[in-house]
């Protein structure tokens, strides 16, 4: 499995000023992270106030760098600009937090886990019932997810089919409980620390 880093990003609660930075950062990383070869997947995306501007967003970054790339962002990010949403607003310093975790041991099971169900399988069209029970149900019992295969004709086929299914949706369901540990462990979400920052931009705004 690639190694993993985790980073969040967010506003800290702040006005829409600070939502549109994050999601200003989150290009920004997005496109370092390309020019270094590092892998991104973006986990999460809450919605800022005003249209394309976030609250908050999570991202994963694997591959060689990954780990130096997360550290020279984590921290508070300054960035100086003239708000466009308030021509006449003073203020033109707005700050943004970036968090970044390591990915929590991975979620694995064993076969003693999953249950199997066996089913009976109705062809397709006008074909007849099959009168064997060669559908197989595979339920994840710690998680209570389970996942239905019913395409192969042979039971032992379908119950291969039904575990690689289930692994997948595994998968997506450790993803979101890896997101929610995040969302979790920034529970300081209103308090963003504003000084020495980590990185500063000066952004001109145009006319």
């Amino acid at each position: 499995m690639n190694h993993k880093i985790y980073l969040q990003i967010t506003s800290g609660r702040g006005p829409a000023e600070c939502c549109r930075v994050v999601a200003l950062v989150l290009e920004k990383i997005l496109s370092e992270a390309q020019a270094k070869g590092i892998e991104t997947e973006v986990l999460y995306r809450e919605a800022g106030p005003i249209n394309r501007t976030l609250a908050s967003a999570t991202l994963s970054l694997s591959g060689k760098g990954c780990d130096a790339l997360a550290e020279e962002w984590k921290g508070s990010v300054q960035w100086i600009a003239q708000s466009p949403y308030r021509i006449y607003h003073k203020r033109k310093n707005w700050f943004v937090g970036v968090n970044a975790y390591k990915q929590p041991e991975h979620y694995g099971f064993s076969e003693k886990e999953i249950s199997y169900q066996t089913l009976r399988a109705s062809g397709p069209g006008g074909q007849h019932v099959n009168k064997t029970e060669s559908a197989v149900r595979a339920i994840h019992l710690p998680s209570g997810i389970s996942v239905m295969a019913s395409d192969q004709r042979s039971q032992l086929q379908n119950k291969k089919l039904a575990t690689e299914r289930l692994i997948i949706k595994l998968a997506e369901w450790n993803i979101g409980r890896i997101v929610e540990t995040v969302q979790e462990n920034w529970s300081n979400h209103n308090t963003l620390e504003r000084g020495n920052p980590i990185k500063t931009f000066q952004e001109v705004m145009k006319k």
